[in-house]
């Protein structure tokens, strides 16, 4: 079936481009006008969600052909790095935003211009379309400033040393459709029979009376609901990320600037400062996992932090807004509500997390600069609204967030990327969040000082960015 189509596809294609008037065009323009095909590879959203930029696109380049393929997340990383291996991959891929350096060698960096073949409607009376060779600038590292939110430069910009000149250069290796955050997910009803009337918007005392007011034990000590999803690895959705932005509000850097691990450490603007911020954070995280402590609320034991939630049985969750359509499908009855994520209070500015999929060309592709083209196509403003609009995503362009802030379902998260942060979590990120699990469960059994749990993770963190 999909042969046909593909048939189908270049039969009218010639159509269209036998009517271009080709004697009148020159080699190189009847070069450029014949037929391409481009594979496309990407997770989570159905072809559907590309209707229209698809669409869009072959009304500019109606001799391109784009054939969409969606993978189950488990299965596609592995068959991506066999398809490239083995020259049968696509020739654009989306990777989550973290992935763009361990993918690197496998990325054909943006090129600076890209010429192509566009028809042009010409004549007075007897209208006629002639392919006319066009060459555009490609987007400039200014422009991914100015129109994306500030996380997508750092992500998608890379250093890179030219081979000819050897002198090191910026270089653009993917571009973002959205961008996710890291949202609170509250149980209305729950907060009201404790007598809860707002979301917390700061991690203090408040934040944690509520918890108190909502987690209840049995008779045994059982946890039977719980008011936060917070102290565990394996049953908390999303963990890593939660105490990754917790660490970053914080006041600790991540990663510097040299690619080593130093949340472990005390960042230079606060040295003034005693304590140090990744330390503080994973206590305040794994507190909430601690029988001795009064906002005991999370154990090991409990169902994942989703199944509680949608069982009513949690009071606050944080997620994604790729999780919503999940959430009412598991318990369409819900009384839940969206709010900000809570924020250290007195911190001069608000720090978010940030999680999206950058859309990239392979190295391989025999038509790169045509990938590029749709990529940048596919990003523009116009045509990414098509595919917002289609999978009701919060965006990544600066000039969308207002018009989503209206929308009960996503205005938290469009709103939250202005601040949203992220970090390079290195050639294995599933080995990354295991480690962080291993620090959050030994520090939860006590098994040894939460500095020197937090030193031998941040070690081995670092193993896992120099491999």
């Amino acid at each position: 079936m999909k042969r046909k189509i593909i048939m189908l596809s270049l039969v009218f294609i010639f159509i269209i481009t036998s009517g271009f008037g080709c004697k009148l065009v020159d080699k190189q323009t009847q070069e450029a006008m014949k037929p391409v095909v481009l594979e496309y590879w990407h997770v989570w959203d159905s072809p559907d969600a590309f209707d229209g930029i698809l669409a869009e696109y072959k009304k500019l380049h109606p001799f391109v052909i784009i054939n969409y393929k969606k993978f189950r997340y488990d299965e596609y990383e592995e068959e991506l790095i066999n398809a490239l291996a083995e020259d049968r991959g696509p020739d654009i891929f989306s990777i989550p935003n973290t992935w763009i350096k361990k993918y690197q060698s496998k990325i054909i960096p943006m090129p600076a211009t890209i010429t192509m073949a566009y028809p042009v409607t010409k004549g007075t009376f007897k209208k006629e379309v002639i392919p006319e060779m066009r060459t555009n600038k490609s987007i400039s590292l200014k422009e991914i400033k100015n129109n994306f939110i500030d996380v997508v430069y750092g992500d998608a910009v890379l250093k890179i040393t030219d081979a000819k000149t050897n002198k090191v250069e910026e270089r653009v290796f993917g571009l973002p459709l959205y961008m996710d955050t890291l949202a609170l997910f509250y149980n209305k009803d729950l907060f009201n029979n404790a007598g809860i009337a707002q979301p917390p918007s700061f991690w203090n005392t408040e934040f944690q009376q509520d918890v108190k007011k909502m987690a209840k034990q049995d008779i045994k000590g059982q946890i039977i609901q719980s008011g936060v999803a917070l102290g565990g690895s394996k049953n908390v959705s999303r963990y890593s990320d939660i105490l990754s932005v917790l660490m970053m509000q914080s006041g600790a850097v991540m990663m510097d600037d040299a690619g080593q691990i130093v949340f472990n450490r005390v960042s230079d603007t606060i040295k003034q400062q005693q304590t140090v911020p990744g330390v503080e954070a994973l206590r305040f995280y794994t507190d909430f996992a601690s029988p001795a402590k009064e906002v005991y609320s999370w154990n090991k034991d409990l169902n994942d932090s989703l199944t509680m939630f949608t069982q009513g049985k949690l009071g606050m969750f944080f997620g994604y807004s790729y999780q919503l359509p999940q959430i009412r499908s598991l318990a369409p009855k819900l009384n839940f509500g969206i709010a900000k994520l809570p924020q250290i209070e007195g911190n001069p500015q608000s720090i978010n997390f940030a999680n999206y999929w950058m859309e990239t060309v392979s190295s391989k592709s025999k038509n790169a600069d045509i990938a590029w083209d749709f990529v940048q196509f596919a990003t523009r403003p116009e045509q990414a609204k098509l595919y917002l609009d289609a999978t009701k995503r919060p965006t990544a362009l600066r000039s969308l967030i207002n018009s989503q802030l209206d929308d009960e379902n996503i205005s938290v998260f469009a709103e939250q990327a202005l601040t949203a942060k992220s970090w390079y979590k290195g050639v294995n990120a599933n080995a990354m969040e295991a480690i962080i699990g291993e620090m959050i469960d030994s520090v939860v059994a006590g098994q040894n000082k939460i500095e020197d749990i937090i030193n031998l993770g941040a070690q081995k963190i670092q193993q896992t960015i120099n491999n």
